[in-house]
């Protein structure tokens, strides 16, 4: 199929109208109305109710804008991947979140390049929802996530053992800061911590929530790994009686992605997972 189709249909999605999407185009709105046109009889069905106020999607245009999405990012991955490099053998794409990419994701890209020069790399850092569509959607071949989403065909494997617990500092224990560590912590801490469950200050970045412990004061919880050295030196303290939680980081790809030269990216990754670093310094 026409990779312009799908844009088109997507554009028009976005702005609501033939004729806005052929200005965003730069294209006749015939030229927007022949390719939709042309979609809809390769598809079969109607894609589009089109009336004075814009164009609306039926139900059968809802369901394609998945396939329609996942049309376009295939084929931008394809340009951008092909042709291949000169002395490069294959392609690698790599998810991680935030709070993982450094030490970790970064260990990880040092190893791939020490030991695969042969291999491409290419990282890509975000929310774990958001790198595990990528997955499904055939456009990264595996991901550092905090929360893995279960699915057919979905490998998922445990890379590190992590917990958060409650820190503050000795000198400004309050106000308790609340950090966004993903839905299931949330339903867990609020359980829990039912006093707590409404803060004044919250953040959804560790890193910036630690930078700003550490310089107004304040409570929360972080992962042991980064508070440890703070503990260490005290400069932090851990709270007495507050609960733990587990918080471990995984390893996700598609089965069906699965190839040699991901496998010795794996066993790289499970190594930089066990060399030692100081997870600290601006990394929540």
């Amino acid at each position: 199929m026409d990779i312009s189709l799908a844009r088109t249909f997507l554009e028009v999605v976005r702005s609501g109208s033939l004729i806005a999407a052929s200005e965003q185009l730069h294209v006749t709105q015939a030229a927007v109305t022949a390719r939709i046109q042309s979609l809809e009889s390769q598809l079969n069905c109607r894609l589009f109710v089109r009336n004075r106020g814009g164009a609306r999607l039926t139900r059968d245009g809802e369901l394609f804008v998945t396939y329609a999405n996942q049309l376009v990012q295939t084929w931008e991955a394809a340009q951008r991947d092909l042709p291949l490099i000169r002395g490069i053998d294959s392609v690698l794409h790599l998810g991680c979140e935030t709070s993982l990419y450094n030490p970790l994701m970064l260990h990880w890209v040092r190893l791939l390049r020490a030991e695969q020069g042969s291999q491409a790399v290419h990282t890509e850092v975000g929310e774990g929802a958001a790198l595990q569509r990528r997955l499904e959607q055939g456009t990264l071949d595996a991901a550092l996530v905090f929360q893995p989403s279960y699915w057919p065909g979905l490998q998922v494997e445990e890379l590190l053992e992590e917990k958060l617990i409650q820190v503050c500092l000795p000198s400004q224990p309050e106000p308790y800061i609340y950090i966004d560590w993903g839905e299931a912590f949330r339903q867990q801490h609020d359980r829990a911590l039912p006093d707590k469950a409404k803060a004044e200050l919250t953040f959804n970045l560790g890193p910036m929530a630690l930078q700003y412990l550490l310089s107004c004061g304040g409570s929360g919880y972080f992962r042991t790994r980064v508070v440890q050295s703070y503990l260490d030196s005290g400069q932090l303290q851990r709270v007495p009686r507050a609960p733990e939680f587990s918080f471990p980081a995984w390893l996700v790809y598609p089965r069906e992605r699965d190839s040699e030269a991901l496998q010795q990216a794996i066993a790289l990754l499970r190594r930089a997972a066990a060399d030692s670093h100081d997870w600290s310094q601006r990394w929540g």
